[in-house]
């Protein structure tokens, strides 16, 4: 029987209004929500070793999920996301350091400003501008690193070789390193030190290196001339490269731009490093780029020699310890529970815990917009990227044994929460500080991220049941 229109309408109403119609519902019914995943089930199902601690926030900075978040635990690079904060309430987003050139009677001054991310290049364009004005050569070449305090290293629980454990002072040259490389010549290796940058690679003169016969990948000594290395035969495959840390950085900058104004026809004097600034004239100047551009990239880079020239510049403290109780003292409530020694969370002496942490990004991490500085979707490079419904930018923090991340998670309709997960299992790290990729840490750092991924998403959905 075929129906006609008027007919298979009157059915359809007749059959809306029969109580098997009504058991299923209207169409117009939002559908029940999912069962909200709990955190604790999420951490004891991914058998982690050692402590998980957490915090989220909701819009209104109501804690929606906690645990373990007043546990103390190292916060390596989620310091910086502090740091950030500090540096652009305290100096402002627009802050420039400045590299200058100084003449005072015979001797010429390169005068470090604390600029974190000079350049071989910059000091190159600097050497053009000087001899341009046609100066004539002065009897004397000066550096003066006294713009920020200066130390051999940020801590010395890290071994020698790591470049991401320079020196700091107010002279900084492409990020404290110089470029390692060497070649197979014969029976032998051929090594080169040089301070490269994009356009011009010099070499370094205060810096050597040599194979040698030893255990030890490296050994290293300085004579307050030259900074010496030696590498091992037999870690060196046929050619290779890896960057290494400056301890003598203002010989470092001044031995570069003596190279570099050679090439421009202008012969300075050896370098020698000065203790106070005489007064005299400028003739050069470079600008670093603003502030907010160099937390920027601080955070999505995660530069430590950034992240303490800041912090210290921001402070105006003799060291680290007294900068990180500067910064600490200016989060006020926020840092009760916490411990800062420095800016960038590489030293030991560095605690902080996942409800503070959420705090200070609820607060101040709001208020200066932190949020548009961070790295999207920030787990992706590790774990890969996901269809997830929800965004994610965040700060992300690894020590040996340690995983952090802290950041912003927003859902679908818009409604936003603040979070930290902090990841350790402190007898193993207490085990391997220092040391370089340990057995097991690429393993249990790949596991941390997953628990990482895993409670965002149940946050995600903790903030979207809310509404």
């Amino acid at each position: 029987m075929t129906l006609d229109r008027r007919t298979f309408l009157a059915a359809l109403v007749a059959a809306a209004a029969s109580p098997a119609f009504a058991q299923i519902g209207r169409l117009d019914q939002r559908p029940p929500l999912r069962p909200v995943p709990d955190p604790r089930a999420i951490v004891a199902r991914s058998a982690l070793p050692g402590h998980v601690a957490y915090a989220l926030a909701g819009p209104t900075e109501a804690h929606l999920a906690l645990g373990k978040s007043m546990m103390p635990i190292a916060p390596a690079s989620t310091m910086k996301a502090i740091t950030a904060l500090y540096a652009l309430d305290r100096l402002g987003p627009g802050h420039r350091f400045v590299t200058r050139l100084i003449r005072t009677d015979d001797m010429l001054i390169l005068a470090g400003g604390g600029d974190p991310v000079l350049s071989t290049d910059d000091l190159a364009r600097l050497a053009a501008d000087l001899a341009a004005t046609g100066q004539p050569v002065p009897a004397r070449f000066a550096v003066w690193p006294g713009a920020l305090p200066q130390l051999p290293q940020i801590t010395p629980e890290q071994a020698d070789h790591l470049a991401y454990n320079p020196s700091i002072s107010g002279m900084i040259l492409n990020f404290n390193r110089v470029h390692l490389g060497w070649a197979r010549v014969g029976v032998d290796h051929q090594l080169s030190v040089e301070a490269r940058a994009a356009l011009h690679s010099p070499r370094a003169f205060t810096v050597t290196a040599m194979p040698g016969n030893h255990r030890d990948l490296f050994t290293y000594r300085e004579d307050g001339a030259q900074e010496h290395w030696t590498v091992s035969r037999s870690a060196m495959n046929r050619s290779g490269s890896r960057w290494l840390p400056v301890r003598l950085p203002a010989l470092y900058a001044g031995d570069v731009f003596q190279t570099l104004c050679r090439a421009k026809g202008v012969a300075l004097p050896a370098p020698e490093v000065i203790e106070h600034l005489p007064k005299g004239r400028e003739v050069g100047h470079h600008r670093s780029p603003p502030l907010e551009l160099l937390v920027r990239d601080m955070l999505l880079y995660s530069t430590n020699v950034t992240a303490e020239a800041i912090g210290l510049a921001a402070s105006g403290a003799a060291d680290l310890e007294a900068s990180g109780r500067a910064m600490q003292n200016w989060l006020g409530d926020l840092g009760k529970g916490m411990r800062l020694a420095d800016h960038s969370g590489l030293s030991g002496g560095s605690r902080t815990t996942a409800y503070g942490m959420t705090r200070v990004l609820a607060g101040p991490g709001r208020d200066l917009g932190l949020a548009r500085l961070l790295r999207h979707s920030p787990l992706s490079e590790d774990l890969g990227r996901t269809d997830a419904p929800h965004h994610v930018k965040g700060k992300t923090g690894t020590l040996n044994f340690v995983s952090n991340l802290t950041g912003y998670v927003t859902t679908p309709a818009g409604s936003e929460g603040v979070f930290t997960i902090l990841c350790t299992d402190p007898s193993r790290r207490q085990a391997v500080i220092g040391q370089e990729l340990p057995t097991g840490v690429i393993a249990w750092t790949r596991s941390a991220k997953i628990v990482q991924r895993d409670l965002i998403a149940a946050f995600a959905n903790r903030l979207e049941a809310r509404g």
